[in-house]
């Protein structure tokens, strides 16, 4: 079953990962992989190369209408549409960015009169988004969503989960970068 909200988003009714049964989960050992993976790989934070890299250029999603994705991120969501082009790859394809601050992009591609399918959440696809805001940016655009109909779900007064217009997960966190509900993670 799915529904659609104010927006035209659309709730696919995925299976939620968090949501399946854990009595068939043996919990005791995947916490001991996890602290294995962990002990032979994570370094003190003073043993740890710098990265290659210099930051995130663009995440790239699927569109499948460009107006509609343009007024949700920029008119809901409040992130500066930056630009809009023909996809080099694809003839007839938009290519548009968003700014999610921080000299990010949040990109989007349409392929017109290709059948891409509805939105879903596989191995090796993206499982979520999140996005920092300041806290009074992210009550405000929690408001914001409210106001546009968007269903959304609340998680630790930081959190903010929704789905944008294809069924893309997104999360809007509160968080400063590189933390992670209090804890550094960077």
């Amino acid at each position: 079953m799915s529904t659609t909200d104010a927006t035209g988003a659309t709730d696919t009714a995925a299976t939620d990962p968090a949501a399946t049964d854990t009595a068939a989960t043996d919990t005791a050992a995947l916490d001991a992989e996890r602290d294995r993976i962990r002990d032979a790989h994570l370094k003190p934070l003073g043993e740890r190369p710098a990265s290659t890299a210099r930051g995130l250029h663009h995440t790239a999603l699927v569109s499948s209408d460009v107006e509609r994705t343009v007024r949700f991120y920029q008119d809901v969501l409040g992130f500066p549409l930056t630009e809009l082009i023909e996809n080099r790859d694809y003839p007839g394809s938009s290519h548009f960015f968003f700014d999610i601050g921080n000299g990010n992009l949040l990109a989007f591609f349409d392929f017109p009169g290709l059948d891409v399918g509805p939105y879903a959440e596989v191995l090796g696809g993206l499982h979520h988004m999140a996005i920092s805001v300041e806290q009074s940016r992210w009550d405000e655009l929690v408001a914001r969503l409210t106001e546009a109909g968007v269903e959304h779900e609340v998680h630790s007064g930081v959190s903010v989960y929704f789905r944008d217009p294809d069924g893309a997960r997104i999360e809007l966190i509160a968080d400063p970068l590189g933390e992670m509900y209090g804890n550094k993670v960077l």
